[in-house]
Parts: structure tokens; sequence; C-alpha cells
């Protein structure tokens, strides 16, 4: 764990936010919208603690915070380790206000090829992982009457061919956030579930490598199709922790989408369908593989580790 402290670049705080002073949590925090967002906090006025795998990565972003700030790598799958990087947060920070369980990974291709390992391990980064990190930190969100964000997905709307594993690691991953919203908010916790669309992040750059994954893009509507930057969606997400919102819609018209979500899945399958016959499935099986620098960079520590996936 290395700490920063000061002001970079002249820029100073925001004063009169709700968030000054109080303390942040983010995970995969080392690159995208982890990293977006932890700067949008930092400017907000909190001190933040960036916890994820690569550790050089996360420790640059940490260094371009305006405000006193932790790099912690750490694992989320490993329960020792998050609770380890809760104390040291809660002794040099103070307690977390806000916890943000960003971290995740994904895999492309289909199930059948697709190794056993591999699939467990988005399983357990998205969802196993998340859950990880509010055991970690529950006791401090409830002494501070905290709030804490789950950040899911569209995926969670209608799960897409060659995407399980990450599809219903983010339907699990909402599904655990609103059953935990239940039991915490009579202690003055409040949690949000953050659903994010297309955004331009190392992982969305892999996508249209699958012809699949391409052909759903280009069936939505233009509007639907358009990439947001990971700046802008940590816009959309520090409105969202700022209000204590229990949903976070990044962009923000997909609220409009929730009353729809029957009819996503006979969508995506009518459009999976087409899509599936016009390929070999020799062609499909070849590009299975981890999405994104920051997936790839967590398999490859995994791997080199040789822990069995599951094991803790």
């Amino acid at each position: 764990m290395r700490e920063l402290s000061g002001a970079v670049g002249g820029r100073r705080p925001a004063a009169g936010t709700p968030l000054r002073g109080r303390v942040a949590v983010v995970t995969g925090a080392a690159r995208g919208i982890g990293e977006a967002l932890s700067q949008r906090l930092s400017d907000a006025g909190m001190l933040v603690a960036l916890l994820g795998r690569e550790e050089e990565t996360l420790c640059r972003a940490a260094e371009s915070l305006p405000n006193r700030s932790f790099c912690v790598e750490a694992d989320v799958t490993d329960r020792t380790a998050l609770e380890s990087a809760a104390r040291r947060v809660e002794s040099e920070l103070g307690p977390a206000s806000v916890v943000v369980a960003n971290a995740g990974i994904a895999a492309g291709g289909p199930f059948g090829s697709t190794p056993a390992d591999l699939w467990q391990r988005v399983v357990d980064v998205n969802l196993v992982g998340s859950a990880n990190t509010a055991r970690a930190f529950l006791p401090q969100l409830t002494r501070t009457r905290g709030y804490f964000l789950q950040i899911a997905s569209t995926a969670a709307f209608g799960s897409a061919p060659m995407m399980s594993a990450y599809c219903a690691s983010k339907a699990g991953a909402e599904s655990f956030a609103q059953a935990l919203r239940g039991e915490v908010e009579p202690d003055g916790v409040a949690v949000g579930v953050a659903y994010l669309h297309w955004t331009g992040t190392d992982m969305v750059a892999g996508i249209d490598d699958h012809p699949v994954l391409q052909a759903l893009r280009r069936n939505q509507p233009r509007f639907a199709r358009r990439v947001h930057s990971p700046a802008q969606v940590a816009d959309w997400l520090t409105t969202g922790i700022t209000r204590r919102s229990h949903h976070v819609y990044a962009p923000p018209w997909l609220r409009w989408c929730q009353p729809l979500r029957p009819l996503f899945p006979l969508v995506v399958a009518r459009v999976a369908r087409r899509e599936l016959r016009t390929h070999p499935r020799s062609e499909l099986s070849a590009q299975v593989g981890v999405l994104g620098a920051g997936g790839r960079a967590d398999w490859d520590s995994h791997l080199s580790a040789g822990r069995p996936s599951g094991s803790r």
C-alpha cells in the first residue's frame, strides 16, 4: 500500500460538497471507469483508496489525485487481502463512507469452448469479488451510515451469447446488491446499482472482434450505440453517489429501459440466432479470450499464482 497526499497541478478539492472530507474506496481502480471515478471523487474532496491488481498502474493513478489517497494491490477474490486493505484504509484515512464495487473482467467466446477456469474466474471477480468487497467494508459503512455502489451493466437486461460468464455475473451482482439493500437499510446504509452501457474502456475495444456482439450493437438504435468516455460515466456515477441513489444509469436514458426488460432477451436471441447461422463454429471458437488489458492482467496474475479458481 502506498500513501500519497497533497494537491497536484494546483487543483484543490471542491468546497461545500457533501462528499468533501469523506473516505471512498474504489475497486478495479487501475484504469478505465475505476480510475476516472477515483479522479472525480477526489476532485469532489474525498480521500480515495484505490484497489486493484496492477500495482504500478494503480499507484500512477493515485499519484494524479488532488487529495490524499492510497493505492492497494489486492485481488477482490481474496478475502484475507480485502480484510487487510479495509483495516489499513480505516487506520490511515478513516472509515469508508463510500465503497464502489467496480472490479470486473470479461471473457468472450462460446461457452463450450471457454476453459472452465476462465469462465469461473469471470464470475469470481465480478460477483464473488463484489460480495467480498461488501463483506470487508460493511462494518465501516455501518458506522458511517455510508453508501455501497455495485457496478452492474446492461448485460443484466438481456444476456448476450458469447458472453455467458459476464452476463451471468452481472445479473448476479445486480441481484446481490438488491438483496443487500433490504438487509442494511435499517442500519442507515444505502445500496445502489449502476447500469453501464457502452463505455470506452479497453474491455469494449475487443467486443467488435466478436461477430455476434458486433451485430447486437449494430442492431441497436443509433443513440444506443454511442460509446461514452470513462470520464463522462464517472460524472454520472458521482452524481448518483452524491444522491445515494438506489439506481444509477450511465447514460441516464437507460432508466426508461427498465419497464422494457422482459422484451430484451427475445430481441437479443433473435439477433443472435441470425448471426450464429452465418459464422462457422470453428470461427467462433477461435475467438475465446479475455477482453481488455485489465482483464488480461488479472488472468495472467491468476495463472502465475497457480491458484485454482474458486479456492479461498
